[in-house]
Formats: structure tokens, sequence, C-alpha cells
């Protein structure tokens, strides 16, 4: 092993092994991944690594990316889809091909790069962090992208778990479905859970089924999204998607458990295991991301996630309204 390589290794895992040990000390919406993330793109700014550092750690970022997806399918069961109800199934839908559509929409009109609204797209569609990994090692190549998308789907994820449940104190939003709006439209777990159980216990546990729903739609959406970004790029040639390994292994590992019961203590391991990958990921791509280049695109990414949240959530209220 030459020995930019093993600076590399030892950057990535100290900057992955920080972000985990601090984040309990942080705002929840500060998590290691967003921790690794913003640590790796301060020291990756301040110390301005050799480029014979910097490709290594983009190696070993991409397969901590990809095996980080392959444990978190652990957690994506589609027996949710059945337990919840027709019309939130509805709304799910609804939100989410509204989302697509409407990035599909902006990509074409925004001077920010594509792939990078892709991703911003998928993230607010699904589920965030982990949506975000899982379409990234296809959709983009550029590591700058991939950050920028992050930054944002974090910031109003955490902005949208603090507004909604203010905003539901109207008493004209008092007879809606509050847990569909949270759990169908905020970003993350993390998100839905601080809003949700914030304000009750039933309203969480309700939230919390309907965004694990939502979750296990992230396989098809990936899907849809892959082949509509890669129609966008390769407008005048005959598009074939090529699907990469681990989504193999993810289809295998989503239904799989979703027909047979797994130990709950399992699951939990494997979880634990996925987020360990994805901050280990994250570091390694925060270290590959130009600030200045990201500061740039970074304003045209908030307002580009900014409508499409906006979107999102226009179609959640008027299936709660229902």
């Amino acid at each position: 092993m030459n020995q930019e390589r093993l600076f590399s290794i030892i950057w990535v895992g100290g900057i992955g092994a920080a972000a985990w040990f601090i984040a309990p000390y942080t705002p929840s919406a500060l998590n290691s991944i967003m921790l690794a993330l913003l640590i790796g793109i301060i020291l990756g700014t301040l110390i301005k690594f050799k480029q014979e550092v910097k490709k290594p750690a983009g190696t070993i970022g991409s397969k901590a990316l990809e095996y980080s997806i392959l444990f978190l399918a652990f957690g994506i069961n589609y027996r949710f889809l059945v337990n919840i109800g027709w019309i939130p199934i509805l709304g799910i839908l609804t939100s989410i091909t509204a989302v697509l559509l409407v990035t599909k929409i902006l990509v074409k009109r925004f001077n920010c790069p594509a792939s990078a609204g892709w991703l911003i797209g998928i993230g607010t569609a699904i589920c965030g962090s982990s949506a975000i990994a899982a379409a990234a090692p296809f959709v983009s190549k550029n590591k700058d992208d991939i950050g920028m998308s992050l930054a944002v789907v974090n910031l109003w994820g955490a902005l949208g778990m603090i507004l909604l449940p203010l905003l539901f104190q109207l008493p004209l939003l008092n007879s809606i479905n509050h847990g569909l709006i949270i759990g169908g439209g905020l970003h993350s777990v993390g998100n839905v859970m601080g809003a949700a159980y914030g304000l009750s216990d039933a309203l969480g546990n309700e939230a919390l089924a309907i965004k694990m729903a939502r979750v296990a739609l992230l396989t098809p959406a990936l899907l849809v999204i892959v082949a509509m970004n890669r129609r966008e790029n390769n407008a005048s040639e005959r598009v074939k998607v090529k699907i990469p390994w681990y989504i193999y292994g993810f289809l295998f590992i989503t239904a799989f458990v979703s027909i047979f019961k797994i130990p709950s203590e399992l699951i939990e391991w494997n979880e634990w295991f996925g987020k360990i990958a994805l901050t280990i990921a994250m570091a390694a791509i925060g270290m590959n991301v130009n600030l200045k280049e990201l500061l740039i695109s970074g304003r045209k990414g908030l307002l580009f996630g900014l409508l499409i949240f906006i979107a999102q959530l226009a179609v959640l209220f008027f299936v709660a309204s229902l």
C-alpha cells in the first residue's frame, strides 16, 4: 500500500470516527452523516489535499456508499404499504410522482447541475440522505453535486420539521390529516419523528408508518429517476438503463425482508452498519468537494429544493384535506 492511499484511509476513517462520536452532542439535524460531510468539506478546503490523496478517498467513499445501501435495505419492508390504508398510499404515490415530474421540468429550466437536481428530487421524494446515497453512484460522478444535494435536502428537512408543527396550530388546518403531511412530506425518518412525536405519540406512530411506506417505494422511484435522468442526458439516443450490481442486492434484500420475518436485532445491526458506511462515504465525499463551487451552485440548489418541497407539500395538503 502506497503512502498516499494510507493517508486517505487515515483521513477518511478519522473524519468518519470524529463525526460519529460528536453527533450525539449536536442538534438532531446534524447527524453523523451530515457532520462527516461538513468536516470533510472544511478540512478539504483548509488543508487542500493532494490529488494523490483525494482520488483514493473518492474510491473509498464510492465503495462505502454502495455497501451502505445494502445494509440499509434491511430496514425497508413493503408490508408497510398494505397496513396504512389506500388514502395515505394515494397521497404518497401522488406526491412522489409530482416531485419527480417537477424535478424533470426544473432540471431543464434551472441553471443548476442536472445530476444535482435529480439527487435533490429523489432525496425530497423518498427519504433524504439514504435516497441520495442510493442514487448518487449512477446519477452523478461529481462529488460537489452529491455534497450540495445532501446539504439542501437536510436543510429543508430540518426547517420543515420545525415549521410544520407550528403551521398545524392554525385553526384552518385542524381538521386535516397531519400524519400524512408529516410522514409523506418531510425528508428523513429523523425529521418525521422529531415533528410528529413532538405533537403526540399517536400522531408519531401514524406519521412513522406512512414514512416507512414511503421509504418502501425507494426501489421503483430509483429505477424511474435513473431512466428519466438517462433520457435527459441522452435525448438523441435510445436509452438502456444499466442497473448497478448493488441495486440487484438491494432489490433482493428488500423483497426477502418483506416476505420473511427478520429478527429486529438483525435489522438494527444492519442499520447501524449502514449508517457507519454512509458516514465514511460522506467523509470521503466532503474531502473531494470544492467549497467555492458548492457555494455558487448551492444558492441555485436551495431554491430548486424549496420549489420541489413546496410542490410535494401542496399535493399532500390537498390529499389530506380529503
